[in-house]
């Protein structure tokens, strides 16, 4: 029998989706299942992006330009112009999610078992994407006690080898929801200046920071030119994850180039997804202003619930729509699986995500999980007291 390969089956499950067919069997026999597990907002996409698309003329579905149409990266730049991030057209490339545009970026910028820097817990489709391009990561450890703000300068610099090719951080942070200050964007610009690396930021929560903190992208900051990597995407900025359009952002050329061959490989990003894309960028800033709005409700009467559970611990995000729990169990895998296969209260359980596949370090987040707080409050609210009922039976 043929042989499946090395790095196939060293490709991690997502541990955001692996408990889905609990999920499934949990729904099939009648219960209603809260997912906190995913990063699926309920906010409507913008109406502007939808009749884009619902009137549109269209006859020939043809292939788009491999880097997006210039009408709509010209757009974009213009949008970026407007949050102080001086950018051309000919710095993006547009592609299929943000995941391809991460995808392209290690493409670009590694080979086979170079390093990338990573402050976990981080987004887990990082471990995938570098197994995927043969990249090795080299996790620096945040902590829930100061909020998982940056490590300490020092922590990067002892790690960094001559196989290190970038750090990458993700701001505000998945899992996290950790919002990286100007102060903290400076230190990683300097010592990737210093070491001449890349600085890869993912980006795509930009929209959503909290407490009157503003989002201060690697594209602001003078002097990393040739080091700046960004990467953006349409799924939570307009509540449109199923279009899957990103792009990817850097004012270095040669970066660029290389990687318009990755897109030209792939031939094109979706065509009625760019129309949509492009018409969302028009939508107001109230819309912007009421789900911010929303999310910083949920944000605190979730953080106010699971505070008052004994045993739980939280880390209170300042960005993005996820937090860290530590919860009063050894192993929330399989916590979780037990919540979906064993528990019911009043008909309903909890998906949540086992926050250990958020990091590369082995051991690591095995009492902790991500929550998502995408649902409406009066489900939130549900939800936590299904948690708390849960943790007491579980751990009687």
């Amino acid at each position: 029998m043929p042989t499946i390969s090395d790095k196939g089956l060293r490709m991690p499950e997502s541990p955001i989706r692996k408990l889905v067919p609990y999920a499934e069997d949990a729904k099939k026999r009648g219960a209603h299942v809260y997912h906190l597990n995913i990063g699926q907002p309920d906010i409507k996409t913008p109406q502007v992006a939808l009749d884009a698309v619902k009137n549109n003329t269209i006859e020939i579905l043809e292939y788009s330009r491999s880097e997006g149409s210039e009408e709509y990266r010209t757009k974009l730049a213009n949008y970026y112009k407007g949050r102080d991030i001086n950018i051309a057209a000919n710095n993006i490339i547009i592609t299929t999610g943000g995941s391809e545009a991460l995808m392209f970026t290690l493409g670009s910028i590694t080979d086979t078992d170079d390093e990338i820097i990573i402050p976990e817990p981080f987004y887990a489709n990082y471990n995938g994407f570098a197994t995927a391009s043969g990249v090795n990561v080299v996790p620096v450890v945040s902590s829930i006690d100061n909020n998982f703000a940056l490590p300490p300068i020092e922590d990067f610099e002892k790690l960094i080898t001559p196989k290190t090719k970038a750090i990458l951080i993700c701001n505000p942070g998945n899992p996290t929801g950790y919002l990286y200050s100007k102060e903290e964007i400076k230190k990683l610009a300097s010592i990737v200046k210093k070491h001449d690396l890349f600085l890869v930021a993912d980006e795509v929560y930009r929209e959503f920071a909290y407490d009157g903190a503003e989002h201060y992208s690697i594209l602001q900051e003078e002097g990393l030119e040739n080091h700046a990597i960004v990467v953006d995407s349409v799924s939570k900025r307009y509540s449109m994850c199923g279009a899957r359009i990103g792009c990817m952002i850097s004012k270095n050329k040669e970066i660029i180039n290389t990687a318009l061959k990755f897109a030209q490989a792939r031939l094109s990003p979706p065509t009625f997804a760019l129309i949509a894309s492009e018409a969302a960028l028009d939508t107001p800033q109230s819309y912007f202003d009421e789900v911010i709005e929303e999310y910083v409700e949920r944000r605190d009467l979730l953080i106010d619930a699971l505070n008052a559970i004994e045993g739980v611990i939280v880390a209170k995000p300042q960005g993005a729509f996820y937090c860290i729990a530590k919860l009063p169990v050894a192993n929330t895998d399989d916590f979780a699986r037990w919540l979906l296969e064993k528990f019911e209260l009043n008909g309903e359980t909890i998906m949540i995500a086992p926050a250990a596949g958020f990091y590369s370090s082995p051991g690591m987040g095995l009492n902790e999980v991500r929550i998502a707080y995408v649902l409406k409050k009066e489900n939130l609210i549900k939800a936590v007291e299904i948690l708390k009922a849960a943790l007491k039976e579980y751990n009687a």
